[in-house]
């Protein structure tokens, strides 16, 4: 890549875009670092378009300096794809001004948004339509659906209703040459050829910048009961989960393992938070069930509930009886990870195994990195539905963190790959698992993901150094 002169360029970058388009120096920092603090890099500007064809004008502005762009939603990734790492060739493209909603379509189910909305604030404009929008995040309240789009972001809801690549029905996309590929669809059904959007959906920004998604759309669930159940073992999780998905059947949205350490550590994240019961078990169950119409979900949840007990397979329990409850419920989930956070850097993992073998995988692996490292502590939880296991590791604090970080991660991968799972099952590759995930990639999945990339991007403009180095 050509050298550039950094003040040079941003001077440039000015004059071809105009200041209510480009943000410099200081203030360029706030989107330059992770979401948890880890990571402060910097940039040669940040460019703030309001609209798909200024995101068109900045690209284009961009190639023609030779610069790098990242593009970045709600920065809420935890991989490190949208934090730039080559700060003199770099800018961040950032879609927090395009928030329109530009179509709310409630006879066919769908809607058409821009990239930049807030995941939580569109749901809450669905909701008051009478439709609900089913991904669900930890982050929800700060990430965007642009974001959440080309990172293919999974969540709670994944084992009813997919990851979001399953509820885009079309996309908006600028292209490395400023071009634009106009592919907002609303049909359910089209079967005319290779469906393009599919290239853009958990591409993390590496061949365009989605600037407009259309979405599926469902009626609002008007009941929805929540329950927190206590059992003996991870394995018992793992069979009340069978029994749940067969009597529950496609009315279960969520359903969450939870280790004891998460009630400490919801408290430090949250220090006001009511726990419902005493971390007394060894293993809990955050589950839930919704829907609309005639079925009653209390009665529903209240009969299984006691089928669990009656098999022995709960030990203890809690359902709500509000929403309020139900809201606290979930927060022990939220503030568990913050807790974490507040514990300082650790490892955070990603990864997948099949649902059948949670429990083994989950078992071996912290077996195996207590043996080695004895002094961390391991905190296993995740989505039971989908096989997402976040497997993360505290370090102790008196030793050296990163390389027990290191370590504990290379223990975790290691394990994994003797159980073919994959390594990120939702949060994506960006930067941080590059190098785990090319030493993973088949030949020819990496010669078909290099093409692509070649094919679209020639000239490297967009997210290089993320997912593949080329």
């Amino acid at each position: 890549m050509t050298e550039v002169n950094v003040p040079s360029v941003a001077r440039e970058l000015l004059q071809r875009l105009g200041p209510e388009l480009v943000v410099t120096g200081e203030d360029v920092l706030r989107y330059c670092h992770d979401w948890h603090g880890d990571v402060q890099s910097s940039a040669l500007a940040v460019l703030r378009p309001r609209n798909t064809p200024e995101v068109q004008e900045c690209v284009r502005a961009a190639g023609a300096l030779g610069l790098n762009i990242v593009p970045q939603g709600g920065n809420t990734g935890l991989v490190l794809g949208a934090v730039p790492d080559m700060p003199d060739h770099q800018v961040v493209l950032t879609l927090e001004r395009m928030t329109a909603i530009r179509q709310l379509d409630c006879d066919n189910f769908s809607a058409v948004v821009e990239s930049g909305i807030v995941l939580e604030e569109f749901k809450a404009k669905v909701a008051e339509a009478g439709l609900f929008f089913p991904l669900t995040l930890g982050a929800q309240g700060s990430c965007r659906l642009g974001g959440n789009v080309s990172t293919n972001a999974g969540g709670v809801n994944v084992l009813r209703y997919g990851m979001t690549r399953d509820l885009v029905l079309g996309l908006e996309v600028v292209l490395p040459d400023g071009s634009l590929f106009e592919g907002l669809s609303s049909l359910r059904k089209d079967n005319r050829g290779i469906d393009l959007k599919h290239l853009f959906i958990g591409s993390e920004g590496t061949i365009g910048i989605i600037t407009a998604v259309s979405v599926k759309l469902l009626p609002a669930p008007d009941q929805v009961a929540t329950a927190l159940l206590a059992l003996e073992s991870l394995e018992d999780a793992i069979t009340l989960y069978r029994h749940a998905r067969r009597q529950c059947c496609d009315l279960m949205s969520a359903f969450e393992f939870l280790p004891p350490l998460a009630f400490d550590l919801a408290k430090e994240g949250i220090p006001d938070l009511v726990l419902p019961m005493a971390a007394e078990h060894p293993a809990y169950v955050l589950m839930e069930i919704a829907g609309s119409g005639l079925v009653d979900m209390d009665d529903l949840m209240a009969r299984f509930v006691e089928y669990a007990f009656e098999a022995g397979l709960v030990l203890d329990g809690v359902v709500a009886q509000s929403q309020a409850q139900a809201r606290n419920l979930w927060l022990i989930r939220e503030g568990m990870n913050e807790g974490q956070a507040k514990r300082g850097k650790h490892l955070r993992t990603d990864l997948s195994v099949p649902l059948s073998r949670i429990a083994a995988f989950v078992a071996e692996t912290e077996a195996a990195i207590l043996a080695d490292m004895p002094d961390v502590i391991c905190v296993s939880y995740g989505h039971v539905g989908d096989g997402n296991v976040h497997l993360n590791v505290l370090p102790d604090l008196s030793g050296d963190i990163d390389a027990q970080i290191c370590r504990a991660k290379q223990i975790a991968n290691r394990v994994l790959d003797g159980y073919h799972g994959s390594i990120s099952a939702e949060h994506g590759i960006g930067r941080l698992k590059k190098g785990d995930f090319s030493e993973r990639l088949p030949e020819v999945q990496r010669r078909l993901n290099v093409a692509i990339r070649k094919a679209v991007d020639p000239a490297m403009v967009m997210n290089k150094g993320c997912q593949i180095d080329l």
